[in-house]
């Protein structure tokens, strides 16, 4: 598994990279929480965009997009909308998927952008070949919030995503028990040692899941979730307490 910079980071290398969510409703919202976020120093602020009032107004997503940048200044931006299928709070066209995450390519803004694997091929290509253009990194996910699948389809899946072109395959499960936590690290495993050219993410859900948000570094995964103002998915822990975990991992490796 290589790595990859963007900017100032070195993602894939170390100690796994800490993004936090801004999951604000309407501007004051969000732009007080950037603020927050900010100061804890994440390596990544990601935009909950899917949980902002007016997501349908483009104009409105970029001016706000402009906004977060203007707060947060250099920390790398992820651009996110998290559709209903997979946990996200706004049900909206898949044409309107498009269109919206092109507008925020092309704003200039962000660093990253979230792709979702489960959509049309022509409706992935679209998004990732501009992307591409304006080089933007992207981020492509999968979320089930109802099960693990097998090891197998884990792994198949990660790898339909650098098929596609993500620079970055990601993929969140939920555990009904701890040999799921087990299945999916093992997942992970095998997806950095054998399949990967470049960085991974990969997460098990909810409180029994949380090894995997801290030991990311063992089994593969280049990037953690931690919660800021808020969690925006089960088993996020507090910033400062998932840093202090991350390090001392570190030091022992």
């Amino acid at each position: 598994m290589s790595t990859l910079t963007i900017k100032n980071i070195t993602v894939g290398e170390g100690i796994p990279k800490i993004i936090i969510p801004l999951v604000g409703a309407n501007e004051g919202q969000i732009l007080q929480e950037a603020e927050y976020v900010k100061s804890l120093q994440p390596d990544v602020v990601e935009w909950r965009v899917d949980l902002f009032e007016q997501v349908e107004d483009l104009p409105s997503v970029q001016k706000m997009v402009s906004k977060i940048r203007e707060v947060i200044g250099d920390i790398l931006l992820l651009f996110t909308f998290r559709s209903h299928k997979e946990g996200g709070n706004k049900v909206i066209s898949d044409s309107f998927y498009v269109l919206l995450n092109q507008a925020a390519i092309r704003s200039e803004k962000i660093d990253l952008i979230d792709v979702e694997l489960f959509n049309e091929a022509k409706n992935i290509e679209a998004i990732v070949s501009l992307a591409k253009k304006h080089g933007v990194f992207v981020i492509m996910s999968n979320h089930d919030f109802e099960k693990t699948p097998v090891k197998d389809e884990i792994v198949n899946r990660l790898r339909k995503m650098q098929e596609y072109g993500a620079d970055i395959p990601k993929i969140a499960v939920m555990p009904t028990s701890v040999a799921d936590v087990i299945t999916l690290l093992d997942a992970t495993d095998t997806m950095k040692t054998q399949y990967a050219d470049r960085p991974i993410i990969t997460m098990s859900m909810g409180g029994t899941g949380v090894i995997s948000r801290l030991a990311g570094e063992v089994f593969g995964s280049a990037f953690t979730f931690g919660a800021g103002s808020a969690a925006s998915a089960p088993g996020q822990i507090p910033v400062k307490e998932l840093r202090d975990v991350l390090e001392i991992l570190h030091k022992s490796m």
